[in-house]
């Protein structure tokens, strides 16, 4: 871990930081009914999630010496997954109220006036993101570890200007805020769009009279139909070409409504049989947790025998079809014909049984037509949101090993909140 800073801070120098560790319930009285962080709570960003926080009994004398005061910073101590090792941070930002940190975490301190808690917990979340914590991990019964006396004796904060610290935060700080807003409309386009897709596939788009049916209501010029009648599989296994380049698909790959296109294999990297899909044809994740994603292929390749593939028939286009297998009720019916333990998946034999709806081909077009639009909003807030993050990782690296320099750059929002003699601005960062 590469830096230009002359400066810097053990994380285990004690006149700088302080440790605590997490919170057991205890069974000894007096009790106090507190508020417990857990790994549960943590988010990508470092920002705590409070919708789901625990709230306990937990011994008075206990608690006394593991308060949260805002500032601290909390660490992930055991958890993590194959994906995702432990050593996450969050930072806790409420000013009152009683809350805690649970015992698979340990709480960080700032005690010394010279750093700002903000920057030393965004160094703390660069030194994860750049994989440090990885090797300090010990595996017992399943759970992972962080080795924490070895974390506090590799992590070196590298000490600079208070200022600069100050203005390293206010751009990493306003960075997560536009993408917390990002997330913000995401969620709302999300649910305004299931609100949507839901509607069109009971009322229709005319506003005409419903009649009732096995299914419920539905406009009166429609159909109900079993998914067979409109929809065939067209999966055929294969034997990939060694010297083929087709693109190879995974579960991964497939997003609702498109297809990742990145990190993919090729044709010639698939040694047994696959499937092969052509352009215009639905690819659909059988196997849990792949249930709600599906998505239409804009070229030719090959598949893993556990995604599905099909295409309308009867005239009905893919573009309709594919909204339907987004549909709660696709959804829920496909979860209630998962067989297996260890990867619970349904079949193609299962799923044509479903019955839906089905409009005049005119009124299909428009359904596919007025659903794309949100779907094409949302696909570009996505996008946004993947920009801004990483724009994020990319300064988190530069601005916390000095690449990037903003020491003589000089931000109105910052100097009023520090009373901060303002300065004249300079227009571009160093580098």
């Amino acid at each position: 871990m590469s830096s230009i800073w002359k400066n810097h801070i053990l994380l285990e120098n004690p006149k700088y930081f302080d440790f605590g560790n997490g919170l057991w319930t205890g069974k000894k009285p007096p009790f106090k009914t507190v508020t417990v962080i857990r790994n549960t709570n943590f988010t990508d960003s470092g920002r705590i999630d409070y919708s789901n926080v625990a709230v306990l009994e937990v011994e008075k004398k206990q608690f006394d010496q593991r308060k949260l005061i805002k500032g601290d910073i909390i660490i992930e101590r055991s958890g993590g997954g194959p994906k995702q090792p432990v050593g996450r941070v969050v930072y806790f930002d409420k000013d009152n109220g009683d809350f805690s940190f649970s015992n698979f975490t340990s709480r960080i301190r700032v005690i010394n006036n010279e750093f700002d808690t903000y920057f030393v917990f965004y160094f703390l979340m660069y030194f994860y993101e750049a994989g440090n914590t990885f090797e300090m991990q010990a595996h017992t019964t399943g759970i992972r570890n962080l080795d924490f006396t070895k974390y506090k004796n590799s992590v070196h904060v590298p000490l600079i200007p208070l200022p600069e610290q100050r203005k390293i935060v206010y751009v990493l700080s306003t960075l997560q805020n536009a993408i917390e807003q990002q997330d913000k409309l995401i969620r709302h386009s999300t649910e305004l769009n299931k609100a949507l897709m839901q509607k069109l596939f009971a009322e229709g788009t005319k506003g005409e009279k419903q009649k009732q049916t096995e299914i419920g209501l539905v406009p009166e010029s429609w159909e109900v139909v079993e998914l067979s009648e409109v929809c065939e599989r067209v999966s055929v296994n294969v034997q990939p070409n060694p010297n083929g380049d087709k693109p190879y698909i995974g579960l991964e790959h497939i997003i609702p409504g498109q297809i990742q296109l990145t990190n993919w294999g090729k044709e010639s990297d698939v040694v047994s049989s696959k499937a092969q899909f052509r352009k215009g044809e639905i690819l659909y994740g059988k196997l849990r947790p792949y249930l709600d994603k599906a998505a239409i292929a804009h070229f030719d390749g090959m598949s893993s025998t556990d995604i599905l593939i099909f295409t309308g028939i009867n005239d009905v286009q893919n573009e309709f079809l594919i909204h339907f297998f987004h549909t709660e009720k696709l959804i829920d019916f496909a979860k209630s014909t998962t067989t297996g333990v260890q990867h619970p998946r349904t079949s193609w034999s299962s799923l044509k049984k479903l019955k839906l709806g089905l409009p005049a081909k005119s009124e299909r077009k428009l359904i596919a037509q007025t659903l794309n639009l949100f779907e094409d909003k949302l696909s570009f807030l996505q996008r946004k949101k993947q920009t801004l993050s990483d724009i994020f990782k990319t300064l988190l690296h530069e601005l916390m090993t000095g690449e990037r320099r903003v020491h003589e750059m000089e931000f109105a929002a910052l100097t009023k909140a520090y009373k901060i003699k303002e300065q004249p601005v300079s227009l571009a960062a160093e580098k």
